[in-house]
């Protein structure tokens, strides 16, 4: 276990895997750590040789939201009031900066995934847990009025009335619950968690990067309301230059696994 918190970054083929250390207070985010996310993704999506990021939690637990014990430290309320408005912030950016990388992100969550556990998680693109993994957004226990960026992502996946019961109640929802209503896609064994993850990271990293990088930003610009002409001309051009193409086609005829040359990022 690290000494300070932080996020750790480690490297495994195409698969980089971010991992949220801060375990005596179940892998609450600091203002440092909120920060250092974002610093983390720049750097990977420009690494060619990284297709696939998995963010994770160090130990039994995802993420238990922030460190509230920073935001209550300061001498005043003022002071008080101006560490929540920053972490806030700080959070708000570090969901966005996920949600808008443009590889695959997965997360692998187990037990606790709340508040901003529950930001990052649904700002990745799949999210895999075990029977142990509760999703939630204490908010109202709080008096915090949650990130819109990371509702409006709540409300695509799990419905206006999910995000209402989460927001209202600040109940936690089982795995079973989260599967069903759409905040988890999968629920495996606790002891299959991390081969899970890793065979789904190397699956996606073996397919055409072009038909991967499209297929995001396609259906991103879908939930947004923002295709346009313009963004499916700019993808069907880019995958006629890459030759993805003509390798799929003759893999399947050849009967052999495509081996997929375009460039990753």
């Amino acid at each position: 276990m690290s000494t300070a918190p932080t996020i750790d970054l480690t490297t495994s083929g195409a698969t980089a895997t971010l991992r949220i250390d801060h375990q005596r207070r179940k892998n609450a985010m600091t203002a440092h750590m909120w920060s250092l996310l974002p610093r983390l993704l720049e750097s990977l999506a420009h690494d060619p040789d990284i297709r696939v990021v998995v963010l994770t939690g160090a130990g039994p637990d995802f993420c238990a939201g922030a460190d509230i014990t920073e935001l209550t430290a300061g001498a005043d309320d003022v002071e008080k009031a101006g560490a929540r408005v920053l972490d806030d912030r700080l959070a708000e950016a570090a969901g966005t900066a996920l949600a808008a990388f443009p590889k695959p992100t997965i997360a692998m969550v187990d037990g606790l995934c709340v508040g901003g556990g529950c930001l990052l998680a649904t700002a990745c693109d799949l999210r895999v847990g075990t029977p142990r993994t509760r999703v939630g957004i204490p908010a109202a226990k709080l008096g915090v009025v949650y990130p819109a960026s990371s509702l409006r992502r709540i409300v695509a996946l799990a419905g206006p009335s999910t995000a209402k019961r989460l927001l209202f109640t600040a109940d936690l929802l089982g795995a079973e619950e989260a599967l069903r209503t759409g905040l988890l896609d999968e629920v495996v064994p606790e002891s299959e968690l991390a081969h899970r993850v890793t065979a789904l990271a190397a699956t996606i990293g073996d397919r055409s990067q072009v038909s991967v990088r499209a297929a995001k930003d396609l259906v991103d610009a879908i939930g947004a309301g923002a295709l346009t002409p313009e963004l499916v001309q700019g993808w069907d051009e880019e995958a006629a230059r890459s030759g993805d193409l003509h390798e799929g086609i003759s893999a399947f005829l050849e009967r052999r696994p495509a081996r997929f040359t375009a460039p990753r990022s």
